[in-house]
């Protein structure tokens, strides 16, 4: 074990707790990986557009749209976070959904008067780079958490009792089957 998973370890459990030796694998997918990675991309990009915006416009020559870019870094540290959570599928694809609009907002840049125009198709193929590793976590991960329509758990077989319905009555029969009566 690290130094540093020993310290967290110190620090996490109490004195009588168990010393953790070693740790099972991760119950993790593949898609849920994606979908962490790219929930701290996002959250990182989101950072530097709320932060530098002035930087991203006049790299892309769209000086006067730093609020629009603030505006992006908001709405990628957000889905940086759902793709994080719980609900990362509504993260992923609230990140397609983005990358649509950048890609739109990055077009409109593209034009022959932009002296930055080799730096907005740099972009706008960076873009599409991450919008296909969007798609393809958001369809991964909505195919590994989304239960069909139809589909239903069947709990017939369980029965609510550790040990079993048999064990549960053998139990019930060994011992007194008369309630007794608490005297007042």
């Amino acid at each position: 074990m690290t130094y540093v998973s020993n310290l967290a370890h110190g620090i996490a459990r109490s004195q009588g707790d168990p010393k953790l030796v070693q740790s099972g694998p991760s119950s993790l997918g593949a898609s849920d990986r994606l979908a962490k990675a790219l929930g701290w991309f996002s959250i990182g990009l989101g950072l530097a557009e709320v932060i530098a915006p002035r930087r991203i416009t006049h790299a892309l020559g769209i000086q006067g749209s730093e609020a629009l870019v603030r505006a992006y870094g908001v709405r990628e540290i957000t889905s940086g976070l759902l793709s994080l959570s719980t609900e990362k599928n509504v993260g992923l694809w609230s990140r397609v959904a983005g990358d649509g609009v950048d890609i739109a907002t990055l077009l409109t840049a593209l034009r022959q008067d932009n002296p930055k125009r080799d730096n907005v198709a740099l972009a706008l193929t960076m873009v599409a780079g991450v919008t296909v590793l969007d798609i393809a976590g958001a369809q991964s991960t909505s195919a590994r958490h989304t239960r069909g329509r139809g589909r239903h758990r069947l709990y017939h077989h369980r029965s609510g009792f550790p040990k079993g319905i048999a064990a549960a009555r053998g139990l019930a029969a060994t011992k007194n089957s008369t309630p007794q009566l608490m005297a007042s």
